[in-house]
């Protein structure tokens, strides 16, 4: 059965109309708001008064390089409502508060040591109180929290996580809930990534994308349509799986490109700076300078990479891949090799391009998620 379309809801659906065109204009005059929403200037007059009653929105000045003609222009509130942004990860935490505007108001990083479930949650907590005072408190919508693991879709519990942290199986964003007095929604980190580079890095304006981060561990976030594909199990984008039986020679991760270089060293006849352990900063640091050895370790690690990404594309044709992670930000080194094995091996290559928000990217798409909720949840039409 429809819904009436009876006066409080007209009034709600109006005044929802007019923020998100303040939001999506400001400066903006009454007149162009009634332009852009076909929605009567006595009607906006009165969806502006209710807003501004709920500190919503404010007068602000005109743009100074448009012509105003003495009207009164509007702006939204950005700290009308606030939220925290957490990335937890297994040798750093960060946490970001921010606005509705989605500003970046303080930043928190801190190393991580504790290797048990009671020291994430407490270090979450630490770092959350230092951001927010008092008065901010008050303000907070919400938390969005991202983890190296699966979020299961119906009881949040965490599986697939990283042991360093304690958190596998458990019901984490209930215990984070509890621990912070806040409403927390768990996302898987890598998720937030590809949403942090929709909304501000290189997929923005991309429907169909794929971030994939290579570093100590490799996950992928896959968005579709312009939405986050999570799956039936909240597992979509574990690429690991994809290739379970092939064997190492396919892993691109620190650990897998350290055995590479060792098994690649003990055959290697020519000059080489490279020493043990083969860690991957020193080895891409050598093929920049050209040394042979470290050049011949990039060019597999890239192919590896780009064998990860043929699946998704081939199945998704998807339009671009963001490489992300400690390794996946050597763009230099690896974007051309892995072009050139996905243009030799699919009939519709995807762009590949490496992140712009680098480390950032995770905080950066968990501010984006706490926002489209608080601008949700704080609207409350009078």
């Amino acid at each position: 059965m429809a819904t009436r379309a009876t006066p409080p809801l007209l009034k709600r659906l109006n005044e929802r109309s007019v923020l998100e065109a303040i939001r999506g204009g400001a400066p903006i005059s009454r007149a162009e708001i009634a332009r852009r929403t076909g929605i009567s200037k006595p009607t906006v007059s009165l969806a502006l008064r209710t807003l501004h009653a709920h500190g919503l929105v404010r007068e602000t000045a005109p743009d100074p390089s448009r012509p105003h003609y003495g009207a009164l222009f509007f702006e939204p509130v950005p700290e009308a409502a606030l939220v925290l942004a957490v990335d937890i990860g297994t040798r750093f935490m960060r946490a970001a508060l921010g606005d509705l505007g989605g500003n970046v108001l303080s930043r928190r990083d801190v190393p991580f040591t504790g290797h048990d479930l009671g020291s994430t949650i407490a270090t979450v907590a630490s770092l959350c109180a230092e951001l927010v005072d008092e008065e901010e408190r008050a303000l907070l919508d919400g938390a969005v929290v991202g983890v190296p693991g699966v979020v299961h879709p119906v009881d949040g519990s965490v599986s697939l996580a990283s042991n360093a942290l304690g958190i596998e199986g458990a019901r984490l964003a209930d215990r984070l809930a509890d621990a912070l007095e806040l409403a927390v929604q768990l996302e898987n980190d890598i998720n937030l990534a590809a949403l942090g580079e929709q909304w501000r890095g290189v997929a923005r304006g991309v429907d169909d994308f794929l971030f994939l981060s290579i570093g100590t561990g490799m996950g992928a976030g896959l968005v579709l349509r312009g939405e986050l594909h999570r799956g039936r199990n909240g597992a979509a984008g574990e690429l690991d799986y994809a290739f379970v039986g092939v064997g190492p020679d396919a892993d691109p991760c620190a650990a897998a490109v350290s055995v590479l270089a060792q098994e690649l060293a003990a055959t290697h006849g020519g000059v080489t700076s490279l020493l043990p352990p083969f860690e991957p900063r020193p080895i891409f640091a050598a093929a920049r300078a050209g040394d042979p050895l470290a050049r011949a370790i990039v060019a597999e690690e890239a192919r590896r990479i780009a064998l990860h990404v043929l699946p998704v594309a081939a199945v998704a044709d998807v339009d671009l891949v963001v490489l992300g992670g400690g390794i996946g930000a050597n763009g230099d080194l690896l974007l051309e090799p892995i072009r050139t094995h996905l243009a030799g091996a699919l009939p519709y290559p995807p762009r590949v391009e490496v992140s712009a928000l680098g480390e950032a990217a995770v905080l950066t798409g968990a501010l984006a998620t706490g926002v489209r909720a608080a601008r949700e949840n704080v609207f409350s039409p009078g």
